[in-house]
């Protein structure tokens, strides 16, 4: 199959979510004897011609002097030349940027055009309501226009189900088992292991931070450091950094160094993990392969991946709670929560799984008797 993957920042990964997902998926499929072509935006250059066998496209992106809204130009235009060069499918990452442009396929069935409808969007606050009812509008024209979609967690497969009557394919993110670990990542912050606590996330208020860091301080177990990694410039992360500056809360920026990401998260007594807008959250299913120690948000996306292997708060008085009764969790009883959701990364959520996955997702949408090669 010849295949294009769209709506990205582009490879290799140095943002997240989406590129990491591409990435990994773009090279399984050339490994698998598929020709796979990712679109970058043209600022996001490729170090090499090709990346792991993998064609990289560069497509004109406004977004440096344009901002936000140039997304919407970007992926017209990323759509408008992969209709031109013959791809057999073509799979969009998110939807709310990229569903204008889908009124390009004009009712055509090829290429097949697949969407991965990532979390729901127009639940996140940061949005007013005409915005919110705009994102409503955009998702409802990409689950028409698409060919097949994908849901990345179970409870998203549910929400368009029982809201569009439409199905979809369930394909959560993909994680690797992680097993070996260096001790040196935790130099530079001056930790020691199993003396801190971490959390990793945008700075956004669905991330539920203010209610994890509030519950931290209620607890008065200051004297263990509580890491913050993630971008920080922006309006809400200034305001964080504002509001907990004479804590024991570090807000250490962002870090890209998957090895260092992996050995903060299996040293750190408490990984937090409080997105609630999204489906299977990348960071989430990093944390169970890096080994870590689990305290969720409790949402149906959350619950669906940890199950019983997670413990799970709503109000900075459950953080606070969780943080104190931790101190009493049994060694054992920790270790087999940890090697539980080790597991489930093995046997649902490894590269190879996901990978095979889409796979055949392609193969039987170009084969159905609704896309017309049957």
């Amino acid at each position: 199959m010849k295949i294009a993957i769209l709506g990205t920042r582009g490879i290799p990964n140095n943002y997240g979510g989406f590129e990491q997902f591409a990435e990994y998926l773009s090279v399984g499929l050339v490994e698998k004897g598929h020709e796979v072509t990712v679109y970058n935006p043209h600022f996001h250059r490729c170090p090499e011609d090709m990346f792991h066998g993998v064609a990289v496209r560069y497509i004109y992106n406004p977004e440096l002097w344009m901002g936000a809204s140039a997304h919407f130009i970007y992926d017209f235009l990323c759509l408008k030349d992969a209709l031109k060069e013959g791809f057999d499918v073509i799979l969009e990452c998110g939807y709310h940027s990229n569903a204008p442009s889908y009124y390009l396929m004009r009712g055509r069935i090829k290429p097949l055009l697949v969407t991965n409808m990532d979390g729901l969007e127009w639940m996140r606050s940061k949005w007013n309501r005409p915005t919110r009812w705009l994102i409503r509008q955009l998702e409802k024209l990409a689950v028409n226009k698409s060919h097949l979609l994908v849901s990345d967690n179970k409870g998203i497969q549910n929400y368009y189900k029982n809201i569009f009557n439409k199905e979809s394919a369930f394909i959560p993110y993909g994680a690797e088992p992680v097993l070996k670990f260096d001790k040196s990542h935790l130099h530079p912050f001056s930790l020691k292991e199993q003396a801190y606590y971490l959390l990793i996330a945008r700075m956004e208020p669905e991330n539920n931070i203010e209610t994890i860091l509030d519950g931290y301080l209620i607890s008065k177990q200051t004297d263990i450091p509580f890491i913050v990694i993630g971008n920080i410039e922006n309006k809400y992360g200034n305001y964080l950094k504002i509001k907990y500056a004479d804590t024991s809360i570090r807000f250490v920026g962002s870090i890209y160094d998957k090895h260092a990401l992996d050995s903060l998260r299996y040293y750190a007594s408490i990984y937090f993990h409080g997105h609630s807008v999204g489906g299977t959250n990348p960071s989430l299913l990093e944390a169970m392969a890096s080994q870590a120690f689990i305290i969720a948000h409790d949402n149906e996306f959350n619950g669906s991946v940890c199950g019983e292997n997670a413990y799970y708060f709503t109000s900075k008085e459950d953080v606070s709670s969780l943080i104190l009764a931790n101190r009493d969790v049994v060694d054992m009883q920790r270790e087999k929560m940890i090697q539980q959701n080790l597991r489930t990364v093995y046997h649902d959520y490894s590269w190879h799984h996901i990978v095979e996955s889409y796979e055949n997702l392609f193969l039987n949408g170009i084969q159905s008797e609704f896309y017309g090669n049957k």
